[in-house]
């Protein structure tokens, strides 16, 4: 027997041919139809998109209550949902509207007739025939309409909010012992049940997964395909459900100052994860912060809201700011209802050297130095700041510019310490310069970006000179004379005298003449006894302090120790002055000297036990002009003290002292002029009859006048002579005979 399902087939292949759509449907129905329910029969031509209304099914008796019929709201299919007999209704008419609750038709009527097709189901009576075996078989073949139709694409929205599963579309196989399989690809959260129906079971994400490609397969018992798997497109359709995604934050980006306006900071690109090229992808930014500030034009920073780039804006920055930029990333091209997110990037203005150093004071008050300065003593200090922050820009270089007359000052600074000494570096001279204006200028190390140095950097120091009137200064750091004990009061024991002339007069003074032995002449500085030395003993030592005060600066004053060594009174036997024989020494000084012998003849006043002790005389002018220093037990050394003594015969008194006894000896020495080899250069005296230099001028006068007197009186007599030939006439000239 021909399947029923063979017999829908062919029933249905003529409503399959492609023709214009007929104002009446007609289906054919087998009777008695032993499939499963409900059996699809054909396709209303509903319309898409009509949501509002209700599909309205009547049949012959005007309603649909108890009809064997109805219609998948869903899939728009005609079904029928139970068996029919055509012996109780061959025909059924029905009629298909869309409408809304109120009555109004929105689609429709469509006219739908149903043909119920005769089955031999009836047995006929076979009373009249011969007896006999026989079988009779019924093949119907049934051709019907196919249910198993192409399926359009399917487009579901990404995390859609509905109860799960959720059915998405209708299969139907329109024969029986049919199975439905699902196959994904790739592998999604789908399903099919028994009745062909089509779900989803859970949210979708078009970010993990856009399409999905489905097939479902018709298979009998044996899982045998009926037909080719048909073939539905699953289309995740994007919804606003991501915002951009900023970048990372990365390191600050360094922007040197006075970068000019418009220059690329960096490029904010955020990136949106919904379906590119839609707007819930389209991004666009705006700067958030930093914010304008009151009161200034400009902005410090400008954003272009398509691309995200950031460059400089026309408002100045400073060296050392750390500007964090945040940056409004929004999706849907900036509409409302678009998601956000702000990125945030750090800008680092670095330091360029832009600034000049500059002192803090321009000017400084004038600083008084005695002329008596010692080189190498501080001056002055002064100093400079520099605006900029890196400390390779803030590294100075000092010099002085202008004033610096023979180099007399210097500068001593630290690169890095804004801090530079002015140094004395050479003697001062107030004849020479009473004053200096120096200009010192600093400099950066670095070479500098922007304008020059300005006024600040310079500074003026005014050194003014003070003439300083020179201390009183003796030769000696002490000055030391023996005298005997029984010295009489006035006797003069020495004078005092400053090493260099004073230009003004000096004031002498005892300090501490506790015994009152001593008196001093204030003007000269001769010391002299002032009483008797009562008291006094012989190898005592007496000190007293010499003070020698300007006349015209009181407060200048000078103080030096005069000791007076007490010797034995010489008894009346001893000679005085005994004489020493003549040498010479040279002057100006040479390491010469004379060897003085302290040992004499007498053997009561040398008996040549002990040391012999030598002294000059008291005469100042003695002590200041000669030095004597011991050479051994028995002699001593007599030298010039000054470089340079007028050359001539010298008489220098020398006390010598020996076991308390003392004398005085006279040594003469000559003092001369000497040749390289130290060889005294006697002064020559005029030879006998050798003119003077007077007369020797007078002769050569006269002389040079009885030439001249001689040469005039020749002159004078060709003179004449030639005035008388010019003053002959012309024949009285003899002619000359020729030859």
């Amino acid at each position: 027997m021909v399947p029923a399902w063979l017999w829908l087939l062919w029933l249905f292949i003529p409503q399959a041919l492609p023709e214009a759509q007929p104002a009446e449907l007609r289906v054919e129905v087998p009777e008695n139809y032993g499939g499963n329910f409900p059996l699809y029969l054909t396709k209303l031509p509903l319309p898409r998109g009509e949501t509002e209304g209700q599909i309205v099914l009547l049949g012959n008796s005007g309603t649909a209550a108890g009809s064997p019929f109805a219609v998948d709201a869903e899939t728009s299919f005609l079904q029928v949902t139970r068996a029919l007999d055509r012996e109780e209704q061959s025909e059924y008419q029905l009629q298909v509207t869309l409408e809304t609750e109120d009555g109004r038709v929105l689609w429709g009527p469509q006219l739908v007739l149903v043909h119920v097709k005769d089955e031999n189901d009836q047995v006929k009576d076979m009373g009249d025939q011969a007896s006999g075996h026989q079988a009779t078989a019924t093949v119907n073949i049934s051709v019907v309409e196919s249910t198993w139709l192409p399926l359009d694409p399917i487009h579901l929205a990404e995390n859609l909010k509905v109860p799960y599963p959720h059915p998405i579309s209708q299969v139907h196989w329109s024969g029986e012992n049919v199975h439905y399989y699902l196959e994904s690809q790739p592998p999604g959260p789908f399903d099919v049940d028994t009745k062909g129906k089509l779900y989803v079971t859970m949210e979708l994400d078009r970010e993990s997964q856009a399409e999905y490609l489905l097939q479902v397969r018709a298979q009998n018992t044996h899982g045998e395909d009926y037909t080719e798997p048909l073939k539905l497109q699953v289309v995740v359709m994007d919804e606003n459900d991501n915002a951009p995604v900023c970048p990372p934050r990365g390191p600050p980006i360094s922007i040197p100052e006075l970068s000019p306006a418009g220059t690329k900071v960096t490029t904010v690109l955020a990136e949106d994860l919904d379906a590119p090229g839609s707007p819930n992808s389209h991004v666009v930014y705006r700067l958030l912060s930093p914010e304008p500030e009151e009161g200034t034009e400009g902005r410090a920073f400008e954003l272009d809201s398509t691309s995200g780039s950031v460059t400089l804006g026309a408002l100045p920055l400073r060296a050392g700011q750390d500007i964090p930029l945040q940056v409004l990333a929004v999706d849907l091209g900036g509409a409302e209802g678009g998601l956000s997110s702000t990125c945030e990037v750090t800008v680092t203005i670095t330091d360029v050297n832009d600034h000049a150093p500059e002192f803090t004071a321009s000017q400084m008050e004038p600083i008084s130095l005695p002329e008596d300065t010692e080189p190498g003593t501080l001056v002055a200090t002064l100093m400079a700041t520099d605006g900029d922050l890196e400390p390779a820009f803030r590294r100075m270089d000092f010099a002085i510019e202008a004033g610096n007359v023979h180099e007399t000052f210097g500068l001593k600074w630290e690169p890095d310490s804004g801090h530079v000494r002015l140094l004395l570096l050479k003697n001062l001279s107030y004849e020479t310069a009473p004053s200096y204006q120096l200009v010192v200028v600093v400099r950066s190390e670095a070479e500098l970006v922007g304008p020059g140095p300005g006024p600040g950097a310079t500074a003026t120091v005014t050194v003014l000179v003070e003439k300083v009137v020179p201390l009183p200064k003796f030769n000696r750091e002490s000055y030391e004379a023996s005298v005997p004990v029984s010295t009489p009061a006035g006797s003069l024991l020495l004078t005092l005298r400053p090493s260099d002339p004073m230009s003004s007069p000096l004031r002498f003074s005892l300090v501490n003449d506790s015994e009152g032995w001593l008196c001093i002449k204030e003007g000269s500085g001769e010391v002299h006894t002032a009483r008797p030395l009562q008291g006094a003993r012989p190898g005592d030592m007496y000190t007293v302090l010499v003070e020698a005060q300007d006349a015209d600066e009181p407060t200048r004053r000078a103080v030096v120790s005069l000791v007076i060594h007490f010797l034995k009174a010489p008894s009346a036997s001893a000679p005085t002055l005994p004489l020493v024989p003549t040498r010479h020494l040279c002057t100006p000084r040479k390491n010469h000297g004379v060897v003085v012998s302290g040992a004499r003849e007498d053997a009561d006043l040398a008996d040549g036990h002990g040391p012999y002790h030598f002294a000059l005389g008291p005469n100042p002018t003695v002590q200041r002009d000669w030095r004597i220093q011991p050479l051994n037990g028995s002699h001593a050394y007599l030298t010039l003290a000054l470089h340079w003594v007028e050359p001539r015969e010298y008489s220098i008194p020398v006390v010598v002292s020996h076991n308390d006894r003392m004398w005085q000896l006279l040594v003469r020495v000559i003092v001369c002029r000497c040749n390289v080899e130290g060889q005294c250069m006697r002064k020559v005296g005029r030879m006998q009859g050798m003119p003077t230099k007077l007369s020797a001028v007078g002769i050569l006068g006269g002389t040079l006048l009885a030439i001249g007197i001689f040469l005039a009186l020749i002159f004078t007599h060709l003179a004449l002579a030639r005035k008388k030939d010019l003053d002959q006439p012309a024949d009285s000239v003899p002619l000359k005979t020729a030859v």
